[in-house]
């Protein structure tokens, strides 16, 4: 079953950020991610939640996604993200069916 990775992002240096974002789809992509959000207009429906910018990418399991995010290829990029912003992320499950 697919999962999907989402991600919150508050940018903090869009220098580095846009380092990173030119660099990391190769990675998620071998490792068998797809892009179904990246940034784009957020349009809160929640008083208390007023993301920057959301990042959803789908997974064939969760295991594919731990192997991405421990793989050299990313561990190399991570640090251009974690300095170049604030962000959250989970996995979740899709619905089967």
């Amino acid at each position: 079953m697919a999962v999907y990775l989402i991600i919150e992002i508050t940018v903090k240096n869009p220098e580095l950020y846009s380092t990173y974002v030119e660099r990391v789809p190769e990675v998620v992509e071998k490792h068998g991610g797809r892009y179904l959000v990246r940034g784009g207009p957020v349009t809160p429906i929640s008083e208390t939640w007023h993301p920057e910018r959301i990042i959803v990418v789908e997974f064939p399991g969760v295991e594919d996604v731990r192997r991405c995010f421990a793989s050299p290829e990313y561990r190399e990029l991570a640090p251009l993200r974690e300095q170049a912003t604030v962000s959250k992320a989970i996995v979740v499950e899709g619905c089967g069916g």
